[in-house]
């Protein structure tokens, strides 16, 4: 149940039964303190500025025209206007045991389902994955998980550089080592990042190699066969490669999600020919040029998109255009997320301008660049090896997996070697998904391997050990889930404010979805944690002396709690251990 979206719905009418325009919104949120109530309506002084009268003027009415029911026991106006919202304790005992029942923990499905693409990750052909494609395909992950555990559509587009004239290059240089030896693929291209080193140098310093890379690439466009077996060889090398680096990092993705360029490469030459009968591309240079007057250059004048070049090949923001095109018609997209670094967001907008333009897209559909900023290391700079070249993801993956396996040596936890290695993994893995996604994916993001590896503050560890805690006291117990009986029961305060942590947990999920920003639920979940350490402290479960039917309510506490952590680090693609 979404306790935000009920509220939100009650204030709001009563706001425009109190003479609030339409379309005017309470602003609900959840108290940051708790005298402050469980939830707070902040929409009261912008709407009494509109109306002309005095907020608590307003404020009063609305709260005389808020219906009283079995959820809300009292309210409160403070300050200029804001009104505390306090949830009763009754209600929210029945809501616990409902959610005990359900594995979801009373987070609710979409009401309307959608279709929704995501774009994510998109490494590029012959060369290897690198820190580089590391925020754009965690990120991506996680908002994917979310938007199906909604029950949404999902279809993962990982947008591949799988075409473009580097191919001539990359498939001549293949030809000259299969001459040498013939099963190349497997053995020369284990490193793709020199191999595709070697084909540049080639290029650039032998004209006659050259000459053959420019004739390939007009073969390969022109579906010359034994250029497309070579062109497929590097593409499923590639993604072999790529795979072996998603599942590592437990990342949904799969060869099947893999939507490159080169689907979109047919579709071009109508676009061109399409946009110009619309009176939109015309010719300058010999290129074809698209003018957005909504963009302006240095002069002030509408900004060209060059569509098609003046040779007849086409640039990214022709393949865009076709993408998103694609994406609607074929795919009947009802929403469109990019997962596409910061610096790439006028190149959408425009190309997305052009979309819009020529009516391949209604307005119902939306196309949103959710940008992020780069992974810099501790001094703010971009994150690189010492000697400045890019660190490839496997290696800082293995890193990580070091370091893991030192930190938990240094715990001297009682664990078997199988438990271990599947601590290590999850701590690794897990460490280095957290550090990100906790952080706002719009600004930059400091690299700190000190910070991610830490079992203080919002951490995975942190949030690993929180839930390998409470499994302990089920083994202190010596009770299985299936045992507990009878129901929950709040007494303390400190229960209280868990089972309110525990009513945020689906608006939380509905957050992430609607912003496509995990880093709401990761602060949810390090106050759910720190909440449950509170209630730890102060209500004792396994001590001699507690009644057994608080034993057993707040055992089903702690069940209830576990399973959030449990499923909202799922979301974010993180595995929890049983024991650590």
């Amino acid at each position: 149940m979404n306790v935000l979206k009920i509220l939100e719905h009650q204030l709001t009418q009563a706001m425009i039964a109190a003479g609030a325009p339409e379309g005017s919104s309470a602003m609900v949120r959840p108290s940051t303190r708790p005298q402050f109530g469980d939830y707070q309506a902040n929409g009261i002084m912008p709407v009494a500025k509109q109306m002309g009268i005095k907020p608590r003027e307003l404020a009063q009415q609305v709260v005389n025209q808020l219906k009283q029911d079995d959820m809300i026991e009292k309210t409160d106006i403070a300050g200029p206007g804001f009104i505390n919202l306090f949830i009763h304790t009754d209600w929210l005992t029945d809501k616990l045991n409902d959610y005990i029942k359900d594995p979801r923990a009373g987070a609710e499905k979409a009401t309307e389902k959608q279709t929704i693409v995501v774009d994510y990750s998109a490494p590029n052909v012959a060369k290897e994955m690198h820190v580089g494609h590391l925020r754009s395909t965690i990120i991506g992950d996680s908002v994917v998980r979310t938007l199906e555990f909604l029950g949404h559509n999902v279809i993962r587009a990982n947008h591949i550089g799988d075409w473009g004239t580097q191919f001539g290059m990359l498939i001549a240089h293949l030809e000259e080592l299969q001459k040498e030896n013939p099963e190349v693929i497997s053995s020369e291209l284990a490193d793709l990042e020199e191999f595709y080193r070697e084909s540049k140098q080639h290029y650039d310093n032998n004209p006659s190699f050259a000459k053959q890379a420019r004739n390939y690439v007009v073969k390969l466009q022109s579906g010359d066969e034994w250029c497309l077996k070579m062109w497929k060889k590097l593409v499923d090398t590639t993604l072999t490669q790529n795979q072996y680096n998603y599942d590592r990092l437990n990342v949904t993705l799969t060869k099947d999600d893999t939507m490159g360029e080169s689907i979109y490469n047919d579709m071009l030459s109508s676009i061109i020919q399409d946009l110009e009968v619309k009176g939109l591309a015309i010719e300058s240079g010999g290129a074809k040029v698209v003018y957005l007057d909504e963009f302006k250059n240095k002069d002030g004048d509408a900004m060209g998109v060059i569509v098609q070049k003046r040779d007849g090949g086409f640039l990214y923001a022709t393949t865009d255009i076709a993408c998103a095109k694609y994406r609607y018609e074929t795919l009947g997209a009802n929403r469109v997320l990019y997962y596409i670094d910061a610096r790439q967001t006028q190149h959408l907008q425009q190309a997305w301008s052009i979309v819009r333009k020529a009516g391949y897209l209604p307005e119902s559909v939306s196309l949103e660049h959710h940008a992020f900023g780069m992974m810099l290391d501790k001094d703010g700079k971009p994150f690189k090896t010492r000697t400045g070249s890019v660190i490839k993801l496997s290696k800082l993956l293995d890193e990580a997996e070091e370091r893991a396996a030192r930190l938990i040596a240094q715990k001297g936890a009682d664990l078997t070697e199988e438990q271990k290695v599947e601590v290590i993994k999850a701590v690794a893995i897990g460490s280095i998904k957290y550090s990100d996604l906790s952080k706002n994916r719009t600004g930059d993001y400091i690299f700190d391997w000190d910070n991610m590896l830490s079992f203080e503050g919002n951490t995975a560890p942190y949030m690993m050990y929180a839930y390998t805690r409470i499994r302990s006291i089920f083994r202190k117990a010596n009770v299985n889930e299936s045992d507990l009986t009878g129901s929950i029961i709040i007494t303390e305060t400190e229960e209280r404010a868990l089972a309110i942590k525990v009513m945020q947990f689906s608006e939380t999920i509905n957050t992430v979805a609607r912003e496509g920003m995990p880093h709401f639920m990761c602060i949810y979940l390090y106050n759910l944690a720190g909440a449950f350490m509170k209630f730890y402290e102060v209500c004792p479960v396994n001590k001699a002396g507690v009644a057994d039917n608080v034993r057993n309510s707040r055992l089903q506490l702690c069940v209830l709690i576990a399973r959030i952590l449990k499923q909202g680090l799922g979301l974010l693609g993180i595995n929890t251990v049983e024991q650590m």
